[in-house]
């Protein structure tokens, strides 16, 4: 493990803005920052490791309802885990940043392992027509998870992020498309237009922020949807919905917010998933990035019942923002 926690500290101070070979950076160039990291004695590397280690490993309840459906319905999104969820939206099968891995690491030996096992296998999948990659985190694009699909449907498109389709053709993966902000393509009456986000993108020491990051807008006829991968509270949402409108289905991260001086620019806590979903005029949104892995310090069901809270002190309806059970099914027209 000391060798996975050195690199990681690696990946830490070699995320600060203060490296000036990046391509990318935030719509506002809100980026993390070398204060942010060093601010004082306690702050990462170590004091932050220390609390991973300590955090409780705790398995969120999985339900078998997508698996035991011997039809499926069309109009639904079911959750995988972590960000992955399928969708289909009335028109395509689309799975959003495909992760059945042990590991979200560049080592399967060692780093973030599973809590629970993907509650989907690929056995039960639907023919996935396309793929939808937010940026190259380990977490939201695992090689082998994205190999496997190319291999099950060699039809497969893949959507992915500005300066990620080489990567994809040099493992094999030739029917991909990357995307600039606000770009858009159709696939059958389907729109796919990628949207920002506050993040950053990394999978080495060397290759800082030099491919994109961001959401995808998912649109037509009969449902608006929206995935926004991984990303900190900004006006990006605000901007979504003035360029986009208003989507019916938001899938929102609301997990890996602490220690909050560290990833409050990468990462919103359940409060400001809240405030993202007024700011999408989301007419429903769905938590994710939540109880599959240990990325941060918060205790693993934490993001879950804060968001709950809110909601019920809010007067919010209680179907307004809500979480499922990974293996579970949510249908767009109930």
């Amino acid at each position: 493990m000391k060798i996975f926690y050195l690199f990681l500290s690696l990946m830490i101070f070699s995320s600060c803005s203060i490296f000036e070979d990046e391509v990318f950076e935030n719509t506002d160039n809100n980026l993390m920052s070398k204060e942010d990291i060093i601010k004082d004695k306690k702050s990462p590397p170590f004091s932050f490791f220390r609390a991973l280690q300590s955090v409780e490993r705790e398995e969120i309840e999985i339900s078998n309802e997508y698996n035991n459906m011997i039809t499926k319905p069309l109009g639904y999104a079911a959750w995988v885990g972590h960000s992955s969820f399928i969708i289909n939206n009335y028109d395509l099968n689309i799975i959003s940043d495909p992760m059945f891995s042990d590991r979200a690491s560049p080592f399967q030996f060692l780093g973030p392992k599973r809590l629970i096992e993907p509650a989907i296998g690929y056995k039960n999948l639907p023919k996935i027509d396309v793929v939808v990659i937010s940026h190259n985190h380990y977490d939201h694009l695992d090689l082998k998870s994205v190999k496997k699909l190319n291999k099950l449907n060699p039809n497969t498109i893949f959507l992915v992020p500005l300066k990620l389709k080489n990567w994809f053709l040099n493992k094999g993966i030739k029917n991909v498309y990357e995307f600039d902000w606000w770009e858009s393509k159709i696939i059958k009456n389907t729109t796919f237009t990628f949207v920002p986000v506050q993040h950053w993108s990394r999978r080495g020491l060397f290759d800082k922020n030099k491919s994109l990051w961001g959401g995808w807008w998912i649109e037509n006829s009969n449902l608006k949807l929206v995935h926004l991968g991984d990303t900190g509270y900004s006006k990006d949402f605000i901007e979504i919905n003035k360029r986009l409108g208003s989507p019916d289905i938001a899938f929102i991260p609301i997990g890996a917010y602490s220690p909050r001086r560290i990833m409050k620019k990468s990462h919103m806590n359940p409060r400001e998933a809240l405030d993202a979903a007024l700011d999408l005029g989301a007419k429903k949104s769905i938590g994710m990035h939540w109880g599959t892995f240990i990325l941060t310090t918060e205790p693993i069901r934490e993001p879950e019942v804060i968001l709950y809270d809110l909601i019920q002190k809010s007067n919010f309806q209680e179907d307004f923002f809500v979480t499922m059970k990974p293996g579970s099914i949510i249908k767009f027209n109930e």
